[in-house]
């Protein structure tokens, strides 16, 4: 007879599965944003005793082993070393991920009033079926930054006392035409206008034009002493409102908005924290706009990963140009980013061999990308099969996959983009239903596999 199978459920303590799971969800609920996250993480990089990486900087002597520096770019993106036992020259272990999910941006003049109604007109981030952010409960998230240098914190609609907002949809017993339209075209990019307000101004005149905008500004220059021309200077994101939940009768799984990629992202931030003492210097890579091509200076295009990497350099007295290209082709990443997982209800996108399954394990994608891999990073054999002794030699329960059947789609990752420095790259992260919809759905399982799993790599 053949020998059952271990389950993660059954090879992991399942107290400490849960625990670190409800961290997750905790954490995941309050953090909806890239910058969210970033404030959150360096909060609690600073209670651990983390320098940034100019007070360090300051003290103007090398690191010790064990020692941890970070960097933020902009407040978006997050770079954080753990020195590890070794010179940095003799090469790096390196977990990336991206803290950026889709959602809609307010334009830069978004607020308008229409048939005496109140909206803010948005441009949607990512890759999105419009159709799925319709007739759903949202979130305003972001920050306005005011000519005078300040810049204030905006979150409404996550307090249990806040109002939310919403985009409507058309009601059923008026959409013959609309349902005649394919998916894409259901509703239209230039729709998914947030409904704000109703109310006129109490001292408008009766034959006062916009007096429901005008209230809708009155009420954000007392909360927020916000004039309409600061809206030009804000980074307002509308984002589903309401936490993250356990999912599923055996609670399971969690359902929650941004999972890709904070259901790497945290596993990966929480690894470098736990791994204390590291044989190789570890690096935990947390970046912006992976949504939209990894763009701009807090994107993976940008310097801000090789530049940092410079300046921890020449804290440890190591760097010059050549020194830094020699520790890049040294370096060992995985890029901690998600991968579609099977739906029974959708079999005929997947390669049932070849595909990920929810509860067995983080995935690793040796190449993703779409029309014969274009755009993927495919990683090379040997670094294949050192990880895989890695992953056994640690016990860790793992799978392989690739994005769908050939032609079904496809997508990317920042792994390329490191892989172009010269570094042994491959995606390695945990599978998703419901991708890029308001509400994904992850494995309990796999996320806590996930955390082991990169702290072996780390260690």
């Amino acid at each position: 007879m053949k020998e059952k199978k271990q389950t993660i459920w059954e090879k992991d303590d399942e107290q400490k599965l849960n625990d670190f799971c409800e961290d997750y969800r905790v954490f995941l609920s309050g953090h909806k944003t890239e910058r969210e996250n970033v404030a959150g993480m360096e909060e609690e990089l600073k209670k651990a005793g983390a320098k940034s990486l100019e007070e360090a900087a300051a003290e103007g002597r090398a690191l010790r082993p064990g020692e941890v520096v970070y960097t933020d770019m902009m407040k978006k993106s997050l770079l954080i070393f753990r020195i590890g036992q070794k010179p940095m020259t003799e090469g790096l272990r390196l977990l990336g991920a991206h803290i950026d999910s889709p959602r809609l941006d307010l334009k830069q003049h978004p607020l308008y009033e229409d048939t005496d109604l109140a909206l803010l007109d948005t441009h949607y981030y990512g890759g999105i079926k419009k159709y799925q952010w319709t007739a759903l409960p949202m979130a305003l998230h972001g920050v306005i930054a005011k000519k005078d240098g300040s810049v204030v914190n905006v979150c409404i609609g996550e307090d249990e006392n806040d109002p939310v907002f919403g985009v409507s949809d058309l009601l059923i017993h008026l959409a013959a035409k609309q349902m005649t339209k394919n998916a894409a075209e259901v509703v239209e990019g230039e729709n998914l206008n947030v409904l704000v307000g109703s109310r006129p101004l109490a001292s408008a005149d009766e034959d006062e034009k916009n007096a429901v905008k005008a209230n809708i500004l009155k009420l954000l220059k007392e909360k927020y002493d916000m004039e309409e021309d600061d809206f030009v200077s804000a980074e307002i994101e509308v984002v589903p409102a309401g936490q993250a939940r356990d999912y599923g009768l055996d609670r399971s799984m969690i359902m929650g908005y941004g999972q890709d990629d904070k259901v790497c992202a945290y596993p990966s931030f929480r690894a470098i924290m736990d791994e204390k003492n590291p044989e190789y210097t570890s690096v935990c890579l947390l970046t912006d706009k992976e949504e939209i091509g990894s763009v701009g200076a807090t994107g993976t295009h940008s310097r801000f990963y090789e530049n940092t990497l410079a300046e921890v350099m020449n804290l440890q007295g190591c760097y010059s140009e050549l020194a830094l290209r020699r520790l890049l082709t040294k370096t060992r990443v995985l890029s901690s980013d998600v991968s579609a997982g099977f739906d029974p209800d959708y079999p005929d996108v997947m390669d049932k061999n070849n595909c990920a399954y929810l509860g067995r394990g983080p995935v690793f994608n040796k190449y993703t990308g779409s029309r014969g891999k274009s755009g993927s990073n495919d990683a090379n054999a040997e670094y294949i099969a050192f990880l895989r002794k890695l992953m056994e030699e640690n016990n860790i329960i793992y799978q392989t996959s690739e994005l769908g059947k050939v032609d079904a789609g496809g997508g990317g990752t920042i792994a390329y983009i490191l892989a172009n420095l010269g570094m042994e790259v491959i995606d390695f992260g945990v599978a998703v239903l419901n991708m890029h919809a308001p509400w994904e759905i992850t494995s309990k399982a796999d996320i806590y596999e996930a955390y082991n799993a990169y702290r072996a790599f780390l260690k």
